[in-house]
């Protein structure tokens, strides 16, 4: 129990780092004119005035304007602005004076710590501490509630004892306080509870609207709505436009979205206000590293720490933007100089953890998230990996020389020999051809439920919309099952994690995001012309619309999209950013320009050394970038009809005459006619439609509706031959395939059967009916192992007639002289059908055949 008693509960220990904002208080009475200059001093601070705001309070202080407020305004000033030996000097002299001001010890840890003396911060925690336990009736305001719970956080107490019992009375005792929400929403950030912070920080800027610090707190809060961040972070510069947190916000995004001269200039605005900030040098070192002058980044490192030696926040800031790039070698290298000058600094510890999981060092990356939930209950992140290892440890493991692959038992036997498969045949095509050599296997783990997917790629549930992520040496995926209805192919979503394998191995994970998925979605192109993206009337519209990004800010385009399709428009794109280097320069090209990535050489340099400059790029890539949407579908109108919608089959007819080519006006014409039941009639509309845009393979594609033309009238080769054509199209098209498979089976086109079967398989293994139809042609194709396979596979299945699939089984084994397997098979049979006569037959000669065998001798 908490309270004024924690000092009787476990020792408190240091977390030293975390960062923490001091409400600032009034302790004692003021007279309203003096209150009045105090606010007016306040707003100062709010707008950036600092230097204004710090010769404001000294004259005060001078003119013996006691008011503790005065001190703790001057300090923050004095601290924004990294004047640390003035802020040293007035908080000693102030502390001298305010022998019982709580805010002000706070406040003085800051001070303390940005002068290069940590332990004597720490000492001041204890004192607060004691302070507060000594004399607890002091303490009962929101200001002084606020600061022994932040105090309380920093000595390692319970977060959620700290919120009920100090945040929470808090704003019960002083609801127009507006630190107690402010205090929670920092909270909730650091728990990684965004929605709650997002709520926590509303209250705060009702209470406080004109403090830049509670607008911050928002743009931070809203982390998966960039829009509303957007506006809080402009709010905040709006306040203040020198805010120094609310720039490095921006120089972090910055960075994420690969604007390194933007950030560079950015924190020039930084270094203007405080010179000597931590943070602010621990970005530079961050760009230095990016850029490849790793000289200055070391200079840039030590100048982060001058002011205070053995801050843990420098190197944990420079290893964890370093691992958003996916140089997690090199984040975890910084995250182990930050713990070996602060052991307990728990970011370190668990970003270092997130790290080595990732690299594939999985003992120690385990055993740190343990470590971490047993320290913290409410880390959020080490709670979800707790449970996430937990749940991995009753995953199967199919093993090679190449690979570790992890996944749910019944999905490893079912489709796991493919996976290997898969992979195998990736690494032979796709290391060969971009000339690396992979010594260390590599792990992939296949989730069939999507929240454990996200938590062991982010940490965190959420992720809508990922299929599968590539750390470089560890793959994650999600299985079908954990897709829903239409699941996506997940031979192509592997085949295009393995090539990011292959490229950030390349290039030692320093490659920028546009090219490491474009290469990728390229290199789906090239396997399987239906696997990948192509030009579809959407992205052509998008492309003569200029909505397409410069190649020198592709990355940019992945960080913060408008909207899903502006997403998936980037991972297009990129694709044929890579498709227009391969034409023009060669494969050879691209293939140097991945060497000079893992120099360390920047992407616009060696572009330039291989292809051409940046500029002409961007410019020369624009251009044909749209003569390539120009060529789809030539000559055909896709603009959409005002008459979309409406099934009066005169109009469609009479607007279609008018605009023979408007693709969109004949599929409508056929859905009018088809919903109308004139099937014969419907073919046309729909056949001309095919004709102008034959590749068209959408929701809306002429061949889908076609093939239920062709079902409705009995025409089979018909309904075969465009079903075969939208699969060729579509790696996805799970219903064609199944009908394929019921087609080609009905032909008794047992090689059909197989390849459709086969196909749907790599869509979705887990339904029955492909894996029934393979074991009938293979058993029809004199094929027994691969019937025996996909029995197996449909006992998995929990089919209705497993009785039927026992004696099948049974009879394969036989024929395979497996008779004590088959024998088990037929007695498994008679288990379901105790009256199964074939079966009883079965067994009877399976009996008779085993007893005429020899008995094994003591040598066999």
């Amino acid at each position: 129990m908490l309270g004024f008693y924690w000092m009787q509960g476990r020792p408190p220990h240091s977390t030293a780092g975390w960062a923490c904002v001091v409400g600032l208080v009034v302790a004692v009475w003021l007279s309203p004119a003096s209150a009045a200059e105090l606010d007016d001093a306040q707003k100062l601070f709010y707008s950036g005035t600092y230097a204004e705001c710090i010769d404001v309070c000294q004259k005060a202080i001078e003119g013996n304007a006691w008011a503790e407020g005065w001190r703790l305004v001057k300090i923050r000033s004095e601290l924004t602005t990294g004047k640390y030996a003035e802020a040293l000097k007035t908080y000693e002299a102030t502390a001298a004076v305010y022998r019982t001001s709580i805010p002000l010890r706070l406040l003085g840890y800051e001070v303390l710590r940005a002068n290069d003396r940590p332990k004597d911060a720490d000492q001041l925690l204890r004192n607060i501490q004691e302070l507060a336990a000594r004399d607890p009736w002091r303490y009962t305001d929101a200001a002084n509630r606020v600061a022994i719970g932040r105090t309380l956080l920093l000595a390692g107490a319970d977060a959620r004892q700290v919120l009920e019992l100090f945040y929470d009375r808090a704003k019960k005792d002083s609801p127009t306080a507006a630190e107690p929400y402010f205090a929670s929403g920092d909270l909730a950030i650091e728990k990684q509870d965004f929605a709650l912070a997002a709520e926590a920080f509303a209250e705060a800027a009702k209470r406080r609207p004109e403090d830049p610090d509670v607008h911050l707190g928002l743009a931070r809060a809203y982390s998966d709505d960039a829009e509303k961040a957007s506006d809080a972070l402009a709010k905040a510069l709006e306040l203040n436009p020198q805010h120094i947190e609310s720039l490095l916000f921006q120089v972090d995004n910055a960075i994420d979205a690969e604007e390194y001269e933007r950030a560079e200039s950015i924190l020039k605005e930084v270094f203007k206000v405080n010179a000597k900030h931590a943070r602010a040098w621990a970005y530079r070192a961050v760009l230095a590293h990016l850029t490849g002058e790793y000289e200055k980044e070391e200079s840039h490192r030590k100048l982060a720490l001058a002011t205070w030696a053995t801050n843990p926040e420098v190197d944990h800031v420079l290893g964890q933007k370093l691992s958003q790039k996916y140089r997690f070698a090199e984040g975890a290298t910084y995250q182990r100089q930050a713990l070996a000058l602060s052991p307990t600094y728990r970011p370190a510890k668990v970003q270092l953890c997130q790290d080595l999981l990732r690299l594939g060092q999985e003992d120690e990356g385990w055993r740190l998230a343990a470590e971490v939930f047993e320290e913290d209950k409410y880390n959020v992140l080490a709670y979800n990996l707790s449970t996430l290892h937990d749940n991995l440890a009753k995953f199967r493991a199919l093993e090679n020389d190449d690979f570790i692959v992890r996944m749910d038992e019944r999905e490893a036997q079912l489709y796991g020999p493919r996976v290997l498969e898969l992979l195998g045949r990736a690494k032979k095509t796709l290391a060969e051809k971009y000339d690396v050599e992979l010594s260390d296997k590599i792990i992939v783990e296949i989730f069939p439920q999507q929240k454990d997917f996200a938590i062991r790629t982010f940490g965190l549930p959420g992720g809508a919309g990922f299929l599968g992520v590539c750390f470089g040496g560890v793959i994650t995926a999600n299985s079908p099952a954990s897709q829903g209805a239409t699941p996506s192919n997940w031979e192509a979503v592997l085949w295009h994690e393995f090539c990011h394998v292959v490229t950030l191995n390349k290039t030692r994970n320093r490659m920028p995001r546009w090219l490491s998925e474009g290469i990728s979605v390229y290199e789906e192109r090239q396997e399987n012309a239906s696997w990948g993206q192509r030009m579809t009337p959407k992205y052509r519209e998008m492309v003569l619309d200029d909505e397409a990004t410069p190649v020198s800010q592709l990355s940019g385009a992945f960080l913060k999209p408008k909207s899903a399709v502006h997403l998936q428009f980037a991972y297009y794109q990129s694709s044929m950013v890579v498709e227009y280097l391969v034409g023009r320069y060669g494969l050879p090209a691209v293939q140097r320009t991945l060497d000079d990535l893992g120099e360390g050489i920047a992407i616009n340099q060696a572009l330039a050394r291989h292809t051409e400059p940046i500029k002409k790029l961007d410019e020369d890539f624009a251009s044909w970038f749209k003569e390539q949407a120009e060529q789809l579908a030539p000559g055909v109108d896709l603009e959409r009809p005002e008459l979309e919608g409406r099934i009066d089959l005169k109009a469609i007819a009479e607007w279609n005459k008018e605009h023979p080519k408007n693709f969109w006006g004949l599929i409508l014409e056929g859905q009018a006619l088809i919903a109308a039941k004139k099937w014969e009639q419907a073919k046309r509309p729909l056949e001309e439609a095919v004709q102008l845009y034959p590749d068209y393979d959408g929701a809306e594609s002429p061949y889908a509706l076609l093939a239920a033309i062709h079902r409705e009238l009995g025409e089979t080769q018909g309904e075969r031959s465009v079903l075969e054509k939208l699969a060729s199209l579509d790696a996805d098209a799970a219903d064609a395939r199944l009908r394929l498979v019921e087609l080609t089976a009905e032909e008794q086109d047992w090689k059909a059967v197989t390849e459709h079967a086969a196909a749907m398989l790599a869509i979705n293994p887990l339904v029955a009916a492909p894996h029934r139809h393979l074991a009938r042609a293979a058993e029809a194709l004199s094929e027994r192992k691969a019937a025996i396979d996909a029995n197996h596979a449909l006992l998995l299945l929990q089919p209705l007639d497993r009785a039927e699939i026992h004696f099948r089984l049974a009879g394969l084994l036989r024929d395979e002289g497996k008779f004590d397997d088959a024998k088990r098979q037929v007695i498994e049979a008679l288990e379901q059908a105790p009256r199964y006569l074939a079966a009883h037959r079965l067994l009877l000669e399976i009996t008779r055949a085993t007893a005429k065998k020899p008995p094994a001798s003591e040598d066999q």
